[in-house]
């Protein structure tokens, strides 16, 4: 029998009980707050709303009405390029809200844990301090977040988390995959789709990691690193 889906757009939109909802609108106070706690390194970030272009103006805009409440790590730095950071903010928000309702089909542990492979292959500790505690929180364990913030394979893992750990360690070390772990991760992501989110995540979080790792951006104050 064949269905319908509906075409569902995240961007400005928050989904509730499956019905598209829109996103309060920011306040003028929330925007200048926002910008004002930005903070770059090596990239010159801006912080003063009323020094921002109209393209910037409109990027933070953007942000603040879709599912995210701030601007943050590698959305900060690319606030020096707008129309590029709009682009790939919208589709991070895709990745990072994985499970919601029109977001990424990956089901959020294993999300996280394809993060934290990616945050740790770079070694960008802004990317793993923001994830780590969301992947335990998420279902997977402390042991395999240690092994893999330690570099080793973790002792003992699910089906389903080994699966994608194979899976991830092995496209973003050898550049490519074999058939039998694309097929272990197809098996448990649902199929086709399930995979392809799966790497759309792993590149745009490494779009992620590179950006502050071009930056050196720091962690938040008070916040030990956990990668050096």
């Amino acid at each position: 029998m064949n269905r319908t889906v509906p075409v569902v757009t995240f961007i400005g939109f928050v989904a509730v009980a499956g019905v598209l909802a829109q996103a309060p609108v920011p306040t003028a106070e929330q925007l200048r707050q926002t910008v004002s706690r930005l903070r770059g390194n090596r990239i010159e970030t801006p912080s003063n709303w009323d020094k921002l272009s109209a393209r910037q103006k409109k990027y933070v805009e953007s942000i603040l009405s879709g599912p995210r409440g701030d601007i943050t790590g590698p959305l900060g730095v690319m606030m020096v390029s707008p129309e590029l950071g709009d682009l790939a903010q919208k589709a991070i928000a895709y990745a990072r809200f994985a499970g919601r309702e029109g977001f990424s089909s990956v089901p959020p542990k294993l999300n996280e844990l394809a993060i934290l492979v990616v945050a740790r292959h770079w070694s960008a500790e802004y990317v793993w301090n923001a994830h780590h505690t969301a992947a335990v929180r998420n279902g997977i364990t402390p042991e395999v977040v240690e092994a893999i913030r330690t570099g080793k394979r973790p002792a003992a893992m699910p089906n389903d988390v080994e699966a994608v750990y194979n899976f991830a360690t092995e496209f973003i070390t050898k550049r490519e995959v074999s058939d039998s772990t694309l097929q272990a991760a197809k098996t448990v992501l649902g199929g086709d789709r399930g995979v392809v989110d799966l790497v759309g995540t792993m590149g745009l979080y490494q779009i992620s990691s590179m950006m502050v790792a071009l930056d050196q951006t720091p962690l938040p104050q008070g916040t030990k690193p956990y990668l050096h």
